[in-house]
């Protein structure tokens, strides 16, 4: 059946079911919808929308609290959408304001069809995970908004990630224990963002032994590089790589505009682009010509016209 055509699909309760299997999810970050089907054409199971990526490709900008919570569910549901049948992550920054607004917020990204949210405890404006700078709003503050976005969501099933950016600023006690309290007042998963070394890795995955973790892969970010197998071993249960495919974008961009601006067109790297007609077909082109073929009309034919004709004929001697 057609992708398009399909409506059925319970996203929060896929993610849990992936969850619960032996091994943990992988979840490159999609900046866009484009990125998103790739990452689904891939066969990864899970997409991330990540908040970074998105403040560059909809903004041209840093993630340093820019976008707006509409824009960011905006984004979130074209994700959503693109790849409908695979869970979508998303980032939620900090709520965009106080428990009231964060049950609009649960709600709005519920709406779009994602399969849960993170959000942090950054003072607003927030700042990327792994920038310098960052403040923390105290943890009651915090607890406050995880007991509202819990008792928000319309289905259980939705997923409320609760992250916590104190690492950075308090030191990493002080993050372990914000998680113990974000836990307790319903979290579903953990997010202790930005450990610096493998020792702070280690520690909190023990501290939250049997909770499901996230760990946020930053690609030079101030995470060191760790293997698949020892997040598996360690009992981390979604790994997200936020930036992964922006940046291998950029890169690749970089290379085709360097040689049409050098040469003057891009004859020399033909052979570094997607054939057209390969794109065309993996963007979905022959689905929309099947749709085509089942719903548009097609012509009347002759007999078909001439019996209207004569009906018509009949109508006016009456």
């Amino acid at each position: 059946m057609s992708k398009l055509m399909t409506s059925h699909f319970n996203p929060g309760a896929r993610f849990r079911e992936l969850l619960n299997g032996p091994d943990p999810v992988l979840a490159p970050g999609a900046f866009d919808a484009l990125s998103a089907r790739l990452i689904e054409e891939a066969g990864f199971p899970a997409v991330y929308m990540t908040g970074f990526g998105t403040s560059a490709s909809v903004l041209g900008r840093p993630d340093v609290g820019l976008l707006t919570m509409r824009e960011m569910v905006d984004h979130a549901h074209q994700i959503a959408e693109a790849v409908w049948g695979t869970p979508v992550i998303a980032d939620a920054d900090t709520g965009y304001g106080n428990p009231i607004n964060i049950i609009r917020t649960v709600q709005e990204y519920e709406r779009a069809g994602v399969a849960g949210v993170h959000f942090e405890d950054q003072v607003a404006p927030k700042k990327c995970g792994h920038m310098a700078g960052k403040e923390v709003i105290p943890p009651a503050d915090m607890v406050a908004k995880i007991r509202a976005a819990v008792q928000a969501r319309r289905s259980t099933d939705f997923v409320i990630i609760a992250r916590t950016d104190a690492r950075a600023v308090e030191g990493l006690e002080p993050a372990l224990e914000r998680g113990r309290k974000y836990r307790d007042a319903g979290a579903d998963m953990l997010f202790i963002e930005a450990p610096e070394n493998v020792d702070e890795i280690h520690i909190i995955a023990e501290t939250f032994a049997g909770v499901p973790l996230v760990f946020n892969w930053a690609e030079g970010g101030k995470t060191p590089p760790i293997t698949y197998q020892e997040l598996r071993n360690l009992g981390y249960r979604f790994v997200i790589f936020p930036i992964s495919t922006l940046l291998s974008a950029t890169q690749a961009m970089r290379v085709v505009l360097n040689a049409i601006r050098t040469a003057g067109t891009p004859l020399e790297v033909m052979d570094k682009l997607v054939p057209f007609q390969e794109f065309l077909d993996f963007i979905g082109l022959p689905e929309i010509r099947s749709l085509e073929e089942r719903y548009v009309a097609d012509p009347l034919s002759p007999r078909v016209m001439a019996a209207v004709e004569e009906s018509h004929a009949r109508r006016d001697h009456r």
